[in-house]
């Protein structure tokens, strides 16, 4: 009997076993422990950070990141409309408004002009500017060679959603490496993961310190419990740092992995009119998920109708994500908009991209697309 084909599922191996057996032969169960800490160190150099502080999930990180920035009730806070809901919640979180700027078709990534627009336009408003986070979309970072220097110009600190880029560079440099700091996610079905979790990275001591005081009920450094702030819950525990510790072990051979996935996929779309791979050609995506853009009118048939056609062979998609502007709980939020993310909604796939995907499954998937490509 045929399993299903996931996405993106959990890569795990012997190495990870042993990191979380020894962990737990420690005695270091609780939310703090030796693992924690080497795990820690060793995302920062992943990512060419000076610090990193491990916690409960890339939300978190966000949420963290965004009060240790200065981000407060009221401010107005930048994001890409084509993200995760995570994005846009956490600025709210910290009683500040999201407002929402559309991508670049060729990579689905935030328009720096279009952001460069927003911060002016909530300026003339009055609106204080609290931060900009853009989002590497997919696995491929945005594009820092222009947000960052404008961030800069603007007087407005840059928070870096990486939760889906971790071993991706742009220009030479590590995603998590751009802005004052950058949140990771270490969840299920990211490009490595601890089960759930995620890390704030920051070249800035002083911010660090205070994203680890809040992420731990920021708890006085006193004997008793005394409290001179709200805080949260947030600690990654030692455990599931051991487990990430064994996934980052192996990171370069799970991208390239995924990166040879992505190599078949172009190989597959090659020729067919009307197709393409969002950030094709980007040499530093990790290629978290590959994601294509179909124009029906050349093509002659819908991204939803290849996903339907996989879905009958247990095969699983998804469509890109739905843009923020346009969901529910977001209804009338700002938003400056050229109609590139409601395109790459109407119009994009994200095909079975993980790195467990063995040569079976593989073969389950490209049989399956080559089917639906010949019927058509």
């Amino acid at each position: 009997m045929n399993t299903r084909v996931y996405l993106s599922p959990p890569d795990m191996s012997g190495t990870e076993e042993r990191y979380l057996v020894n962990a737990l032969r420690s005695g270091w169960v609780a939310p703090v422990g030796p693992d924690l800490d080497a795990f820690e160190r060793e995302i920062a150099q992943r990512c060419g950070t000076a610090h990193a502080v491990g916690v409960s999930s890339g939300t978190a990180a966000l949420h963290l990141g965004l009060l240790a920035l200065g981000v407060k009730a009221g401010d107005a806070v930048v994001v890409p409309t084509l993200t995760f809901a995570a994005t846009a919640n956490a600025v709210v979180y910290t009683g500040a408004e999201p407002v929402f700027v559309d991508s670049r078709a060729e990579d689905g990534n935030v328009d720096p002009d279009l952001v460069e627009r927003a911060v002016a336009d909530l300026r003339r408003e009055g609106r204080r500017v609290g931060a900009i986070v853009p989002v590497d979309l997919f696995g491929a970072c945005a594009d820092y060679g222009r947000l960052v220097p404008l961030a800069e110009a603007l007087g407005v600190p840059l928070l870096e959603d990486a939760a889906e880029a971790l071993g991706a560079t742009r220009d030479g440099r590590p995603a998590g490496s751009f802005g004052r700091a950058a949140a990771l996610s270490f969840n299920g079905n990211k490009i490595m993961t601890t089960s759930g979790g995620g890390m704030i990275v920051t070249g800035d001591a002083a911010l660090a310190a205070r994203c680890r005081h809040l992420a731990t009920q920021a708890r006085e450094p006193v004997p008793h419990y005394e409290h001179a702030d709200i805080g949260y819950n947030y600690r990654l525990s030692n455990l599931l740092a051991a487990v990430g510790r064994g996934q980052l072990s192996r990171l370069d051979e799970m991208i390239t992995r995924r990166r040879q996935l992505r190599e078949r996929y172009a190989k597959t779309f090659a020729g067919v009119p009307g197709v393409r791979l969002l950030g094709d050609g980007d040499p530093g995506a990790n290629c978290w998920l590959t994601t294509i853009a179909v124009e029906p009118d050349r093509a002659g048939w819908t991204a939803a109708e290849l996903g339907a056609h996989l879905g009958t062979h247990d095969i699983e998609t998804r469509p890109v994500w739905k843009p923020m502007h346009a969901q529910p709980v977001f209804h009338g939020r700002r938003a400056w908009l050229t109609g590139v993310a409601d395109r790459l909604f109407a119009t994009g796939l994200a095909l079975p991209s993980g790195s467990a995907l063995r040569e079976p499954a593989q073969e389950r998937v490209f049989g399956a697309v080559g089917e639906f490509l010949e019927g058509r």
